[in-house]
């Protein structure tokens, strides 16, 4: 790879739209994209693009995002990518833009993304419809259609663990009694770390939430900051309904400079690293780590033979607490350490598979015309997807390579086919309804063989599901218990 072949950022925009949720502000994702991509870039190397890649939006469809950039820029790209839903889609693709330019294979790309879903929401509460009042596109409109499989195994969706509110609970309680905690220290531990984001979040322009917020008001359950899944309360949730969107525009070096960029304005990207877990979060050997997390982040680390120390700072995907805690502890990084400089799902905004977008666009700004290197990472599916980047201010060239994936698993059984066997419990979460009472607990389970299943208690049926509350016990781990079949519907009966 020659030194005109270098990968690097010439420039990012970022917008925040309808904050306000205003029904005549409402506007498609696509022209929030477009809006990022002019402040991005001259009109002219917009045009000049000749690689077009768009992480998927989910609050409204498109057939090919990428054709409808392509032709509002003026571009006539040789290679068009349109990713799948995850949120790792913007690192990754980032990654796949960087390798074919270093091959020469590309000289100027775009990547963008973006959401709507504040502005869809209102619009549907309004009864308005966004294709024939507001004139929103028609290729083919509406949500983006969920596919089964983006939702689980058969057995999770068996055991209801489809949502991401349900399944990151899991590794959190899992990671508590790994590391000996008490329910109470691990959720200031949640808290001082959300608060922080928020602090981050605060100080960022195109944030959702504006406030910082003290450990106390993250922590403490409140009518407005219900429980949903234990540990989690509201505020340590991410936030899907913003409206924001973000573009970075890669380029040669070569490209670069014949378009007059300033050097100030150039971010290189150094290296990176992907990696894959089992799509089953149940056949998963480990439920209190991730695997695939820490390959990504110590890979590219690795590849960029910086050292964690050397690092200006590390940006990680930041959907529930337990994202950042393995991440740091991946890294070796005190408790303390701050892992964003965008702010988190929960007051950054969520804006779904796009959110490292604006990660890449906030490394960008606190990199260009500087010594100094930063680490970005994005996080798909239920902790299964990871993908990391390093980038600096200055040329090392770029290093990179296949994405690994994982293929050794447990053996997984759905509930109902354990009758009459002794299990242990692995982990447990009890999800909330909006008057804090306790709805159902998901239970995963192992039996001695090596056969994990999920056991989910009946829906609505609160002393069952009060019963595998952290409230009740500091941990659920390790409790012994027999699955128990009656009409098809497997339950947990104690045997401690």
């Amino acid at each position: 790879m020659t030194d005109d072949r270098l990968p690097v950022l010439v420039g990012v925009g970022e917008v925040r739209a309808n904050r306000e949720r205003a029904v005549a502000q409402a506007r498609e994702p696509l022209a929030l994209i477009l809006e990022a991509l002019d402040l991005a870039a001259s009109p002219e190397l917009l045009a000049a693009a000749d690689a077009i890649y768009t992480v998927r939006v989910a609050s409204w469809a498109y057939d090919e995002l990428s054709a409808d950039v392509a032709a509002a820029v003026g571009a006539k790209p040789a290679h068009r990518d349109d990713s799948p839903i995850g949120g790792q889609w913007p690192i990754r693709l980032l990654d796949r833009a960087a390798g074919r330019i270093a091959a020469g294979e590309s000289s100027v790309a775009l990547l963008v993304g973006g959401e709507a879903t504040a502005s869809a929401t209102a619009l549907l509460k309004a009864g308005v419809d966004p294709i024939t009042d507001l004139g929103w596109s028609t290729r083919p409109g509406g949500p983006t259609p969920i596919d089964a499989a983006d939702m689980g195994s058969p057995a999770m969706q068996t055991a209801g663990l489809l949502l991401p509110t349900r399944v990151y609970p899991l590794y959190e309680n899992r990671l508590q009694a790994d590391l000996g905690l008490t329910p109470a220290e691990n959720a200031d531990w949640s808290a001082r770390l959300y608060a922080e984001l928020s602090a981050v979040a605060a100080t960022h322009p195109i944030a959702w939430n504006t406030s910082a917020l003290t450990a106390e008001q993250v922590g403490t359950v409140t009518p407005k900051n219900r429980l949903v899944c234990e540990p989690y309360p509201l505020s340590m949730n991410a936030l899907p309904f913003v409206d924001q969107a973000a573009a970075v525009v890669v380029t040669s070096l070569a490209a670069a400079r014949a378009a007059g960029v300033p050097a100030d304005r150039i971010v290189h990207l150094h290296a990176a690293a992907g990696s894959d877990d089992l799509p089953d979060v149940l056949a998963r050997p480990k439920l209190g780590r991730s695997t695939a997390l820490a390959d990504a982040l110590t890979g590219a680390i690795d590849r960029a033979a910086v050292p964690t120390a050397d690092l200006d700072f590390v940006d990680v995907y930041s959907c529930f607490p337990v994202v950042p805690k393995l991440a740091g502890l991946a890294l070796g990084l005190p408790r303390e350490t701050v892992l964003s400089i965008t702010g988190g799902h929960s007051s950054f905004g969520g804006p779904l598979n796009s959110y490292s977008l604006h990660s890449l666009a906030r490394a960008y700004e606190r990199l260009r015309g500087t010594d100094r290197k930063g680490l970005v990472h994005a996080n798909g599916g239920f902790l299964s997807y990871q993908h990391a980047i390093v980038l600096g201010g200055r040329p090392t060239g770029y290093q990179s390579g296949p994405v690994r994936t994982r293929t050794d698993g447990l053996e997984v059984a759905e509930a109902r086919d354990l009758d009459g066997t002794d299990v242990v419990v692995e982990t447990a979460t009890v999800e909330y309804d909006r008057s804090a009472t306790p709805r159902q607990a998901f239970v995963v389970v192992g039996t001695e063989n090596g056969v994990r299943a999920a056991v989910a208690t009946p829906r609505g049926d609160a002393v069952a599901a009060a019963e595998w509350s952290l409230t009740n016990r500091p941990s659920q781990v390790g409790r012994r218990a027999r699955v128990r079949v009656t009409d098809l519907f497997p339950r947990l009966e104690r045997l401690d």
